[in-house]
């Protein structure tokens, strides 16, 4: 099936689609992205999705042309044209076209693109296996200085060079700190742990990502009757935890099982973790037809 892209009500082909090469986003990282599954030709959490992106367009001060129940209808749309199965959808919506900072002096109307492709962030035997991380030196963003709930195009650059970090030394992945020093995140992950019994990850307060997978994982996790807390972590209750798994759009579910050379528990995946993985996937059934 072809991968599409539409932006701004044309529909092309990936592999030849352009954009504005005076995209606001282009030239100074000022938009905001969504990334959103496709399972069994469902679109997994649209709506919560676009909620959060309309309210980062509202926060932001974006002209927004288009109703949110108009993109939502758009993306379908392009999901149907597309005909993937399981596929990966990327929202783009930036500021507008123009040179120079000062919004004042540019075309603000957004440029607004939605791309239908495929992407695997992880082999699939890590699921199986689970990933080894490691403790990056570079730091999530201050959420005083940009608040971690808008999912920004240029607040990704920390993420990629922490990426680059866990790379260089053939990790998995990466873990972030927060400037004092708290557990916040993978490059694109939010974390978790389980000890005792108990599941807990980094408060939103730590200047994490509000994840839509995150967010799906904790209400399953308490329809089972498994304790959550959010909470401030270290490194140090990650090294001793029973075991860990990291959650996003892009991982799903993946089991954490080593940090730094360190065994999380007893460095494989464990049952608390298998069982939030098998209720995660039975709840991809559920989603926005197209």
């Amino acid at each position: 099936m072809p991968e599409l892209v539409w932006l701004n009500g044309e529909v092309q082909d990936l592999d030849t689609a352009v954009t504005p090469v005076a995209d606001h986003a282009h030239l100074y990282g000022d938009g905001l992205f969504e990334g959103i599954r496709i399972y069994n030709r469902k679109v997994f959490k649209l709506d919560e999705h676009l909620d959060r992106l309309y309210s980062g367009i509202r926060y932001l001060g974006f002209e927004m042309q288009i109703p949110q129940n108009e993109l939502k209808q758009t993306v379908l749309d392009v999901c149907a044209q597309a005909g993937e199965e399981k596929g990966y959808i990327r929202l783009n919506v930036t500021r507008g076209t123009g040179l120079g900072l000062d919004p004042a002096h540019i075309n603000r109307r957004p440029n607004v693109m939605v791309m239908v492709s495929r992407l695997s962030l992880y082999p699939p035997e890590a699921y199986e296996t689970g990933l080894v991380a490691v403790l990056c030196s570079t730091r999530i963003i201050p959420a005083q200085c940009l608040d971690p709930r808008l999912k920004t195009i240029g607040r990704y650059v920390s993420n990629i060079q922490a990426k680059l970090e866990a790379n260089r030394q053939g990790a998995g992945e990466g873990i972030m700190l927060n400037t004092e020093g708290y557990l916040a995140e993978g490059t694109g992950d939010n974390v978790f742990l389980i000890r005792d019994g108990v599941m807990r990850t980094p408060h939103l307060s730590c200047g994490i990502l509000a994840g839509i997978t995150r967010a799906t994982v904790i209400q399953l996790a308490r329809q089972a009757g498994i304790e959550v807390r959010e909470e401030f972590l270290t490194m140090y209750d990650l090294v001793g935890a029973d075991e860990a798994f990291l959650t996003g759009t892009a991982a799903e579910v993946i089991p954490l099982v080593g940090v730094d050379g360190k065994k999380i528990g007893c460095g494989v995946p464990g049952e608390v973790t298998k069982r939030l993985m098998a209720l995660f996937r039975e709840h991809t059934n559920e989603g926005t037809p197209f």
